[in-house]
């Protein structure tokens, strides 16, 4: 990072960078190798005192170690540059294909089919971004071209009868498939949602039961074995 004229460097590990810059890795010290400010890593040449100062405002080389992680540019090789974008593509393509099924079939997608697909969208890794968010984005990219989704979560309500019909009418948008319904003692509900509306989902049956009702997740993914393939 250039700041009043002059460069300054830290020592840190490249591949904790972005998980530092997107708030996965929150110990700094599994980020940088040292706490020190230089102005030349690779010599050894640590910055001034009266330096840093200068041009941060303070002496406080954990503050100043901070800013540049956050704001500065990471030296990295062209090599490996390509092999981080390398990985980064796979690591996303994957979390594609463990979220995600054929909405026809409910088969899962193979991490080889979905990586390209991925080129075939033009897909361009962002070395700033978490490959989870990325992932996000590629799946509404993806769903545009090809016959995608995320697998529904399957769950079980149990509701007090007063409070579950109601209480149901609300849930119903965020429900996909009712798959059954029990009135009893309680109002059982087995059903298909998006696994983006679980958090919803709970609040709204903790705010509106008072606590006297329960959700249970029965399947994370709902899916068929076997793996979607094409010829």
């Amino acid at each position: 990072m250039k700041r009043a004229g002059k460069r300054f460097e830290i020592a840190c590990y490249k591949n904790k960078v972005v998980g530092w810059r997107s708030g996965v890795e929150k110990d700094l010290d599994e980020v940088l190798q040292t706490h020190s400010v230089f102005v030349n890593v690779s010599k050894g040449q640590v910055a001034k005192k009266e330096d840093l100062i200068s041009a941060f405002g303070t002496d406080d080389q954990t503050e100043i170690c901070k800013q540049i992680l956050t704001k500065g540019e990471v030296q990295v090789s062209d090599k490996e540059r390509h092999t981080q974008l390398e990985q980064m593509f796979r690591d996303i393509a994957t979390i594609v294909a463990d979220k995600c099924v054929n909405p026809e079939t409910k088969r899962p997608y193979t991490v080889i089919l979905i990586e390209r697909a991925m080129k075939d969208i033009h897909y361009s890794v962002k070395t700033n971004k978490s490959t989870k968010q990325q992932a996000l984005e590629v799946i509404k990219q993806l769903k545009e071209k090809m016959k995608i989704e995320r697998a529904h979560m399957r769950l079980r309500f149990l509701l007090p009868v007063n409070e579950g019909k109601k209480l149901k009418e609300k849930l119903k948008p965020l429900i996909k498939v009712i798959e059954s319904e029990d009135y009893s003692q309680q109002l059982e509900i087995v059903c298909l949602i998006d696994p983006g509306c679980f958090r919803e989902i709970d609040e709204l049956i903790k705010k509106e039961t008072k606590g006297k009702g329960s959700l249970e997740v029965l399947n994370l993914k709902d899916v068929e074995e076997g793996d979607e393939k094409f010829e």
